[in-house]
């Protein structure tokens, strides 16, 4: 029994091949960043822009795309990629830039989808136009950052945005019919059982095509570093990450992909990063601790009247 909505089953089952995502760097930044909002950026955003699994935005994207694609063959034997762009706000240019960079990375007819990730306040209705012409040639994904529902917490993490902005994000992405990916850190220091709980079935409400969830961890030269090693934050167990992992599948619609369970750290400069602990092993935790209590994703999905 599948207790979970799982990403690689659901590629297997619409492509009917193993799909591989190709991260992908084409230089952007972040107006949390660069000043436009705050020149500090989230208080937990490496200097890559989580964009560390990439080539490096100094590398042409057609090449970045080949190279990724040559590894993805080689180490999981994958067969159809989706050019995934990751680092920093994958949408915050002009139009014909846009358009010109997304065209750039589809170069190889395996390339069966284009993701884009991005802030939620960077999704204007040009922007929108831009990416619908991409929805006719491949099927196409925005991910959208929110991390938690909390806005005290949002506010403390230093997103520049509230509540509202990825409402609005959401609905205009749904009105279009984009497939849209929503990113959650379930474990913040500054958010309890409750708002993991709001969280999922918000996003629930929302009618989200999928969610990553992120686990939360700490790397050198940000303000979260800052935080932890000064003492003022600390870390959950890995029982009570596991804990509300469950929680908020089992509060999530059923029809919603898991994308994700848990965090990848950065390989260097990690200060805390899942407990020391391999994903993979995190992942199954979660998915025994699931069978031991017999829940499953959707198991308190009653809430909402449709």
């Amino acid at each position: 029994m599948d207790r979970y909505k799982k990403l690689s089953k659901y590629l297997k089952e619409k492509y009917h091949a193993r799909v591989h995502k190709l991260p992908l760097s084409a230089g952007f930044t972040c107006p949390n960043r660069d000043g436009k909002i705050s020149k500090g950026g989230c208080i937990f955003c490496d200097p890559t822009g989580s964009g560390f699994a990439t080539l490096g935005s100094n590398v042409p994207i057609q090449e970045q795309v080949i190279k990724m694609i040559e590894r993805a063959e080689k180490r999981f034997k994958a067969k159809k990629f989706i050019a995934y762009f990751q680092a920093f706000s994958n949408t915050y240019a002009s139009p014909e830039k846009l358009e010109k960079i997304y065209e750039s990375a589809l170069i190889d007819p395996r390339i069966v989808g284009l993701d884009v990730s991005t802030r939620p306040d960077l999704l204007q209705e040009e922007v929108l136009d831009v990416l619908e012409k991409f929805k006719k040639k491949v099927n196409l994904t925005v991910e959208v950052g929110l991390q938690t529902v909390n806005y005290k917490t949002l506010k403390i993490l230093n997103r520049g945005h509230t509540l509202a902005e990825f409402v609005d994000a959401v609905n205009r992405l749904k009105k279009r019919n984009f497939d849209v990916v929503a990113h959650v850190i379930v474990n913040l220091p500054w958010d309890d059982i409750e708002d993991v709980v709001e969280t999922a079935k918000i996003l629930s409400a929302l009618n989200v095509d999928g969610v990553k969830l992120h686990s939360l961890y700490v790397v050198q030269n940000t303000e979260l570093a800052k935080m932890f090693l000064n003492g003022e934050v600390s870390i959950c167990s890995i029982d009570e990450y596991v804990d509300r992992v469950i929680t908020f599948i089992e509060y999530l619609d059923p029809n919603i992909i898991i994308h994700r369970l848990v965090a990848d750290p950065p390989k260097k400069g990690t200060i805390f990063g899942n407990w020391n602990m391999k994903k993979q092993d995190i992942v199954r935790i979660i998915e025994e601790e699931m069978e031991k209590r017999d829940t499953f994703q959707g198991k308190k999905y009653g809430y909402l009247r449709r």
